[in-house]
């Protein structure tokens, strides 16, 4: 089986090959080893006058025999301010290895799909649905994820933060395996388990439905009492943290009858 060392080309081949069967034209860049994905009717010296698309690819331990058989692609959105490129956002990242092709062939279709509807990514299928609920989430420069700020006491708060496992909300809805919202305190670090996640991370799954059910999650943080949450932060104490043994975690306990 050849490597990313004995056959280079033959991977940006594939990639090429790959991005023209779903309507799309790439070309390589020696410097970094990737290609820069672009519409069919944009020439190939005004790719770089605006935002464009950078395909990346990775395989295992090239000392194993079978690493053609797994590979990990990585597409990213790079716009340019002033005289210099800064990458935006992953459109899409491989949830688990696979043969080369295959996980060429799935990067390339979110590809297209993001040209063809830029603005319709999992993301934005997930604003609208915390829309319906009156939620405007917030997001953070060094961070790809949605932020919805939760009270913990009247003068505390901690925030719901939304994403994908690979951290990420501006993936294509093509490949959409799931969302996962984490539980931060007041200092911003996670608490417990995920309070919600979904599919396993490999497998497709309806994003809209997907969406639904994390937003109908989200508006239930923000209006029910916080104890039926998690009962540390329902009580008013300094610095109070959270407990595994709260409501939320604590293993079930047998009842004794009152003698």
């Amino acid at each position: 089986m050849p490597t990313s060392n004995d056959r280079p080309d033959f991977y940006i081949e594939t990639v090429l090959a790959v991005l023209k069967n779903v309507g799309l034209a790439g070309f390589c860049d020696n410097e970094c080893y990737a290609v820069y994905a672009h519409p069919l009717d944009v020439p190939r010296e005004r790719v770089f006058d605006s935002a464009h698309m950078m395909i990346q690819w990775a395989t295992d331990d090239l000392e194993q025999p079978h690493t053609y058989d797994r590979s990990s692609f990585r597409a990213s959105l790079w716009e340019k301010e002033d005289r210099y490129f800064y990458e935006m956002y992953s459109i899409y990242a491989t949830p688990v290895r696979q043969p080369f092709k295959a996980e060429a062939e799935r990067c390339a279709r979110a590809v297209a799909e993001w040209f063809r509807e830029p603005e319709h990514t999992a993301g934005a299928m997930l604003l609208a649905a915390l829309a319906e609920y009156g939620i405007l989430p917030g997001s953070r420069e060094d961070s790809d994820t949605y932020d919805v700020p939760v009270a913990f006491t009247r003068e505390r708060h901690g925030h719901l933060s939304i994403a994908d496992r690979s951290g990420t909300v501006q993936h294509s809805t093509s490949v959409h395996t799931g969302w996962s919202i984490l539980l931060h305190d007041e200092r911003g670090e996670c608490v417990g388990d995920p309070v919600y996640i979904s599919g396993d991370g490999r497998m497709v799954i309806d994003c809209a439905a997907d969406s639904d059910r994390a937003a109908a999650l989200v508006a239930d943080w923000l209006t029910a009492p916080l104890s039926r949450h998690c009962d540390c932060y329902a009580q008013e104490s300094h610095l109070q943290r959270h407990d595994p043994e709260c409501n939320r975690y604590a293993r079930p306990r047998p009842i004794v009858a009152a003698l």
